[in-house]
């Protein structure tokens, strides 16, 4: 279709083209407009025919013809922005069809790299004589700069267009494109374009500083908001300068530390322009940081320049003190040697006092705050396995640091500010934990108010809820205190029939988790939120393991009340998930099951009789995904091992569904669960599954006796994975025993343990796979089948075990 109609398509635009230009200056602006319309209209459909229509346009006479007419045409439209004034009707339609030219270049680049490589030359002078020489002066406007500027970027970080390390290796056009960009980006044209952007459209401008002084809010957000970074002049500016100095920056090092250099000490507060300079030189030096790495010795300059620059209190100077703390962050990860970090807490102190500074900062870049600068160096936005940051370094300005950014957040108004605000308090208290209780008291009556105020505003709602998740964490179980504020809060956040839930949801189930996990007791309030989640699962969505999480953290809280209250609605809806999720889903919420039989072996089996029965199902015909063969039998295991009398009643309903004698449904579970020993890799599972199967012991039922040697030869490759030499004693132990209950406790680098890894802890002192010797175990169940059977009997049985275990089983049971 593209080939029949194309070379149409360009005669028609040719055509609606010229007349326009012929008309542009002859006062009648009807008939202007008409044929710009017209222009505009052709051109639309030539960019999808020349972007979309041809599988190699480069081969198409036409398709390139039409390509390296779009630059004159740019020129002469260009040209008419010049003198149609900016208040006539059709200046804004001629700026949206010369923005349409460059768009038509940049997805021909985007879509057809090595077809646009004839067009890299003229490309690259177009764009750099209009946006870095005077050639432009005069003409261009906002959008077209940004454009041009994205036409240099895409040329430059563009993939077809660099060569394998092993030149041999790359394509000749591959080659050809990298050729033209060296060939053009040349010492002097690449310091031009560097001074360019640092000097000219670095700077702050006028009106944006009148904007800061009027209003510091609207300002940040005004600097960072709109259009994404393609269609807005700083953004795309500073971009530019990061791929153009990462591309070229043994050429550009040297220039940038010049620029740097040539504005030693503080700058003359009556000199406007050189404060300007001095914060655009900065921005450069923060963008370039990785890059500067092995250029700058940031330590010094912090100690001898950037210091005490934070430190001139002059309002002319707000733009640097802005800028070096932003600088300060951009470094901290790349940089910055730990031990100066108490010397700049210390200033940041000073600097959260200057509340318009502070608020203009907010929102410096928006990859990176002025806020989140201001907590870059205790590196609370980096990962947490940040090994620089020291407690101990920041906590004398804890309480000050804290209190600036909670008086902060009172005073700023706009919803995004105090996102920002929120959002670093929440950094604070994660990194210094329980030691923020004493600080927290009027941020916490703060909330409410603030949760209340921001009803109509979902984001900044999310902002509050992952300040609490981080609050709870620090209060531990005086959590408990803010349950009048918190619970509602959570309850509004996870209930799926209110609207906010679909913004709030995610923040609000883990809210609910970490409330549960440090809550000292279940409360009916509490209880009562669980009402939420059976609509929760019945979405099944990505929230679903979080949902688990929570249910496993209402059985370790209060497994009795909460089953008594929620195990109907609860074994419906995993009966409901366990049908439509895979396999991996299916063990999820087999875990569950297993936490409540672990916890309350005596209710639980009763709860979930219609899963249980599944499992054995399950067992007896061979699951063959071995993960969910594994909790089969563990789960089996806590049954058999735990409540023998349910067990006994779920072998007689499986009897009567398989219609068979109860001693057969036993032999042919006991013999799958040997043959499937291997599926279980937990060392837990596989010791329960040792004492579960040794439980049926002593029996004079021959159908058990039929598979003693299968159970003798599990008991023995438990005893192998269990038993450890005593350091003390030099005797063998069984490691998986638990003696005594120790608090829990977390190294340095860690989090302080909640009430529920307590809860955890105590459980597992009354877990028989933590409690009982295996060893002992063993010797006791053999010691009573021998009475039972006799001595003959008995080693009648024992013959029915290879020799070699036999003796394994002697050694492990030595000195009984």
């Amino acid at each position: 279709l593209a080939s029949d109609i194309y070379s149409f398509a360009c005669s028609l635009w040719n055509h609606h083209t010229d007349t326009f230009l012929q008309q542009a200056f002859t006062g009648d602006e009807a008939a202007v407009t008409n044929s710009l319309e017209r222009t505009l209209l052709s051109l639309k459909v030539l960019r999808k025919l020349t972007v979309h229509g041809f599988e190699e346009p480069h081969g198409r006479v036409e398709v390139m013809g039409f390509l390296h007419a779009v630059f004159e045409r740019l020129k002469q439209f260009l040209e008419c922005c010049r003198s149609i004034r900016a208040e006539n009707v059709c200046r804004d339609r001629l700026e949206k069809t010369i923005i349409l030219f460059t768009k038509v270049l940049l997805d021909f680049l985007d879509q057809h790299p090595f077809s646009f490589i004839p067009l890299v030359q003229r490309s690259l002078e177009f764009a750099v004589s209009y946006v870095f020489t005077e050639a432009g002066k005069g003409i261009v406007f906002e959008r077209f700069i940004v454009q041009c500027m994205n036409l240099i970027k895409m040329i430059v970080k563009n993939y077809a267009y660099k060569p394998s390390k092993n030149i041999e290796d790359s394509s000749p056009e591959t080659l050809e494109a990298h050729n033209i960009k060296t060939a053009f980006f040349t010492y002097p044209t690449l310091t031009e374009i560097c001074r360019r952007l640092v000097s000219h459209y670095f700077l702050l401008t006028k009106e944006e500083l009148t904007m800061w002084e009027e209003d510091p809010e609207s300002f940040t957000a005004e600097e960072t908001g709109g259009d994404s970074w393609k269609y807005s002049l700083r953004p795309c500016t500073e971009v530019l300068f990061i791929d153009i100095f990462h591309e070229y920056n043994q050429t550009l090092t040297p220039v940038l530390l010049e620029m740097v250099r040539s504005l030693q000490g503080s700058a003359n507060m009556e000199d406007t322009s050189a404060i300007l300079i001095k914060d655009a030189v900065y921005n450069a030096v923060g963008l370039a940081a990785y890059e500067l790495f092995d250029s700058v010795d940031f330590d010094h300059w912090f100690k001898n320049q950037l210091l005490a620059e934070l430190q001139v209190s002059h309002d002319r100077y707000k733009p640097i003190r802005r800028r070096v703390i932003w600088l300060i962050g951009q470094w901290i990860s790349v940089k910055f040697n730990a031990d100066l970090r108490p010397v700049l807490y210390e200033a940041i102190c000073n600097l959260l006092q200057d509340q318009d500074l502070v608020v203009s900062i907010t929102f410096l870049h928006e990859s990176c705050t002025y806020l989140q600068s201001v907590l870059f160096f205790l590196n609370v936005c980096l990962p947490v396995d940040d090994f620089e940051f020291s407690t101990d370094q920041f906590l004398p300005y804890l309480e000050s640091i804290f209190t600036l950014l909670f008086q902060l957040l009172q005073e700023v108004t706009q919803c995004d500010t105090k996102m920002h605000v929120l959002h670093v308090l929440s950094c604070v208290i994660e990194r210094v934990n329980t030691q923020i209780q004493p600080h927290v008291g009027c941020l916490v009556q703060y909330l409410p108010l603030l949760w209340k105020q921001c009803e109509e505003h979902n984001m900044l709602r999310c902002a509050i809820l992952t300040t609490l998740i981080h609050l709870i964490q620090g209060l531990g179980t005086d959590s408990k205190n803010l349950y009048p504020f918190l619970l509602p809060v959570i309850q509004l956040s996870t209930d799926v029939s209110q609207p906010p839930h679909v913004y709030l949801l995610e923040d609000g189930l883990e809210l609910w988790l970490v409330t549960l996990e440090n809550s000292p007791c279940l409360t009916p309030e509490l209880l009562r939120i669980f009402q939420n989640m059976s609509p929760l699962l019945e979405l099944s969505s990505e929230n679903v393991k979080n949902c688990f999480k929570i249910i496993n953290a209402y059985i370790f809280l209060a497994s009795s009340e909460f089953l008594q209250s929620y195990a109907s609605d609860l074994c419906h809806s995993f009966c409901e998930l366990l049908k439509d999720v895979n396999s991996e889903g299916q063990v999820q919420i087999l875990k569950v099951v297993e936490n409540v039989l672990k916890v309350n072996p005596v209710l639980g089996p009763q709860v979930f009789q219609p899963i249980l029965l599944s499992i054995f199902r399950g067992i007896i015909n061979g699951e063959r995904y071995p993960v969910a063969m594994s909790t089969y039998l563990g789960i089996m295991g806590r049954v058999l091992l735990q409540n023998a009398r349910f067990f006994s009643l779920l072998l007689n309903q499986m009897a009567c569904e398989f219609g068979q004698e109860v001693d057969q449904i036993l032999g042919n579970m006991i013999e799958m669960w040997v043959d499937r020993m291997d599926n279980i890799t937990q060392p837990e599972r596989r010791k329960l599954s040792a004492l579960a199967l040794l439980s049926l012991l002593p029996s004079l039922n021959s159908t058990i006796q039929d598979k003693f040697c299968g159970i003798i030869n599990i008991a023995v490759e438990v005893l192998h994975d269990v038993m450890t030499e005593d350091n003390e004693t030099g005797r063998c132990k069984d490691c998986m025993l638990v003696g005594y209950f120790e608090e829990p406790k977390a190294a340095e680098d860690e989090e302080p343990p909640t009430e529920q890894d307590k809860r955890i802890k105590m459980l597992a002192l009354k877990d028989p796979v933590h409690t009982v010797s295996l060893q002992q175990f063993v010797y006791e169940k053999l010691k009573a089948q021998q009475e039972l059977l006799g001595e003959q009997g008995f080693q009648a049985l024992m013959e029915t075990v290879d020799t070699e275990i036999v003796a394994q089983l002697q050694e492990f049971l030595q000195g009984f």
